[in-house]
């Protein structure tokens, strides 16, 4: 079983800088693919409408945020690609200060909904 996060963050309004964050996700440093994994992290995508930025983020069940963003902390080449990230990246008019990927809240799931009669 996995657990599934959705989160929303901005884009500089910026063409430019969203073409090369774009180039960047094409194909991510394999450093942080294997941060991904090792975390527990089974499949992530992200989605762009404009600037704003949505991220699906499924994960095992035994995953911790706590020791998610620990092994971030603590890992030079995570840290130097949420760096390089940010000069792209601006919170969202609701992320509290600080922080940068919000989670989403879910307001439907047709899998929640009772079948027809």
């Amino acid at each position: 079983m996995s657990i599934r996060y959705c989160m929303a963050l901005d884009l500089k309004d910026d063409p430019a800088l969203i073409a090369e964050y774009e180039q960047l996700h094409a194909r991510i440093w394999p450093e942080i693919t294997t941060h991904l994994r090792n975390a527990g992290v089974q499949d992530m995508q992200i989605y762009r409408l404009g600037t704003r930025l949505f991220m699906i983020m499924d994960v095992s069940a035994d995953f911790s945020v706590d020791a998610f963003e620990a092994a971030a902390a603590a890992n030079p080449k995570v840290q130097e690609w949420e760096a390089l990230m940010w000069r792209y990246q601006t919170p969202t008019p609701w992320t509290p200060q600080g922080s940068k990927w919000i989670p989403m809240q879910k307001i439907f799931a047709l899998a929640e909904q009772p079948a027809p009669d």
